[in-house]
């Protein structure tokens, strides 16, 4: 029989390390946890946050049948709303009183509608709290004083793998702006998951919110001042809510989340205005539309991935968070692989092929129990590559061979 070979083990526990520290394998984790949380049961109560988007049928109708053009599909998102489109949003939007109106793209006019700017202005005035996408990038004429952009005092950690920048890329002009509460919509780079939201950035030396972390401070009616943050750990809100953030300042969002917010058209939300200002009997019921976030985004936008920031803010308010298993879970699952090495020859290749299916099954039945339950994520990928380096090995790796008995030819 081989003896165990103490040249496998540290193999195993060097490759475990490594998983656990390359961001490449991070990312892959996170690709495993989206998975399982779309095919995890669960039930959030409704947040408040209602998502309205504007897609290709919307577009069609917004646009008078003497200019309308027919837009190749897919290709809505790239196309920018005028100063019309998005005053008619705000006047229907305004008839149920929402707390906080956010725009996800950057309002930005094309020069053939700046003779149309008065009149988005003259509605985004009516709009007690009203939140505007910037999208930060490196420094340019344009750019904001950091006095000039929320940011937040109480700070306490290390920076370095915050998402880090010195000026403005695309901003509204001047006269919005100065109406407006500023949200940054930038995904920090590498991530273009749907797994994790930006909550903070670093502008200038000074941490600032992301969009989704803005509309929930509007909507709490809470101050940067009264929030303290511990990079890499939590975002303490004054009313007790503990946000867990990521050292890059992203946080988990949770999938099933994005089931709790309501998403309307612009056509169902222009019908629902109508009938409401009309005090016809209501075809869909948003009067409740006056306690919440309501978050205007384009159908498809191919700058951020879909419902992100409304699946955040959805998580933030149903405190639906997935947290990670204690720190000494994932070295526990790379000490039973490396105990398991020592024993390798000792078990057939055909058992060793079944027990490896049975594992595989087991742990994932398991993974979306915990994750149902206790909303906790195991790592998943960690086990996976290792019980697959061990197989591949042991089905590669030549046996050992016996020496013949004494007096046997």
């Amino acid at each position: 029989m081989r003896r165990p070979s103490p040249w496998l083990v540290l193999v195993v526990v060097f490759l475990g390390a490594y998983i656990l520290r390359e961001p490449r394998f991070q990312r892959m984790e996170d690709g495993f946890l989206n998975w399982f949380m779309e095919h995890a049961e669960g039930v959030l109560p409704p947040a408040h946050v209602t998502l309205v988007e504007i897609g290709r049928e919307d577009f069609q109708r917004l646009t008078p049948l003497d200019e309308a053009k027919p837009l190749p599909k897919g290709q809505a998102a790239h196309r920018s709303l005028s100063p019309l489109e998005y005053a008619l949003f705000l006047q229907a939007v305004m008839e149920f009183e929402p707390t906080v109106i956010a725009l996800e793209p950057v309002v930005i006019w094309r020069d053939s509608d700046k003779d149309q700017v008065q009149v988005f202005i003259d509605q985004a005035m009516r709009v007690p709290k009203l939140l505007v996408g910037i999208e930060l990038g490196g420094r340019g004429q344009q750019d904001l004083s950091p006095d000039d952009v929320p940011s937040f005092p109480n700070v306490t950690g290390n920076r370095g793998d915050l998402a880090a920048f010195s000026g403005i890329k695309r901003q509204p002009d001047d006269d919005i702006r100065l109406i407006s509460t500023p949200g940054f919509v930038n995904l920090p780079s590498g991530r273009s998951d749907r797994i994790r939201a930006p909550l903070l950035f670093e502008y200038r030396g000074e941490i600032v919110p992301s969009l989704p972390l803005q509309a929930i401070m509007l909507w709490l009616r809470i101050t940067p001042a009264e929030v303290k943050i511990e990079l890499g750990s939590r975002i303490i809100l004054p009313n007790g809510w503990q946000i867990p953030i990521h050292r890059d300042g992203t946080v988990t969002i949770n999938p099933i989340a994005k089931q709790s917010v309501r998403r309307l058209t612009l056509n169902q939300l222009l019908l629902a205005a109508e009938e409401h200002e009309k005090h016809r009997p209501p075809s869909l019921t948003i009067d409740n539309l006056k306690d919440q976030i309501v978050l205007l985004r384009l159908a498809g936008d191919p700058l951020q991935p879909s419902n992100l920031f409304a699946t955040a803010i959805a998580t933030i308010q149903n405190n639906a968070y997935v947290r990670p298993a204690p720190w000494a879970v994932p070295w526990l699952i790379i000490f039973a692989a490396a105990l398991l090495s020592c024993f390798l020859w000792m078990i057939s290749k055909p058992n060793l092929v079944l027990g490896a299916i049975i594992f595989v099954a087991g742990y994932a039945l398991f993974t979306l129990s915990l994750l149902a339950t206790d909303r906790v994520w195991v790592p998943v990928f960690l086990p996976l590559a290792l019980v697959g380096f061990l197989l591949v090995t042991r089905l590669v790796v030549p046996g050992p061979t016996q020496k013949p008995a004494a007096g046997e030819g």
